[in-house]
């Protein structure tokens, strides 16, 4: 689980580097596809530490019932 949740965590941290990075590319160039770009870094901003937690709950929760 350890090795899982550190690669996980690193995965999560080049993500959102990347989101923020085109969030900043958008915000200084203005083409047609801006705002889709825009709207896109801003979800994922949002979803991917919350899918990140959301399976490392979901895997202690499995664990757990293994175990007992």
């Amino acid at each position: 689980m350890k090795k899982t949740r550190q690669v996980l965590a690193i995965i999560g941290v080049i993500l959102l580097v990347v989101l923020y990075a085109l969030t900043l590319i958008t915000a200084i160039f203005d083409t047609s596809k801006t705002m889709g770009y825009f709207k896109a870094s801003v979800a994922m901003t949002i979803l991917v530490p919350v899918l990140l937690y959301a399976y490392t709950l979901f895997y202690k929760l499995l664990k757990k019932d293994k175990d007992e």
